[in-house]
């Protein structure tokens, strides 16, 4: 069974997609970029800002779904450039106290001209 995960405290999906799955006790997290819910635009500001509004997005997913960061196992960063990995490292390692497994990589762009973009799996 699938249960689908929203929450109006992170940026609703803009496309056919779910904010999160829930299959077999696992939170399948879509991608989160520095959103700011309550006005829909992009957090100004250099990758360390943008990056903790990231975290702060993920964060009320995974509270959607009843778990928090303790419990991610896998995340999958994307960086616009990867000269802000250092930068980045420092905001994801406040919040993936953890360390669970990762993959980080530099893509070409990401939506709405970003800088950074993170999902998540999370045990529930």
């Amino acid at each position: 069974m699938l249960t689908k995960v929203s929450t109006e405290k992170a940026p609703a999906a803009i496309g056919p997609y779910s904010q999160g799955i829930i299959a077999n006790n696992f939170l399948f997290a879509s991608g989160q970029i520095p959103i700011v819910p309550e006005t829909g635009e992009v957090a100004q500001g250099d990758i360390t800002v943008q990056a903790g509004q990231v975290m702060k997005n993920v964060g009320e997913v995974l509270a959607a779904a009843g778990t928090d960061f303790e419990n991610v196992v896998k995340t999958t960063c994307f960086l616009a450039d990867m000269a802000d990995f250092a930068a980045f490292n420092s905001v994801y390692e406040k919040y993936f106290t953890g360390k669970p497994a990762r993959s980080c990589v530099a893509v070409k762009e990401l939506p709405k001209g970003v800088l950074c973009e993170v999902e998540v799996i999370a045990a529930v």
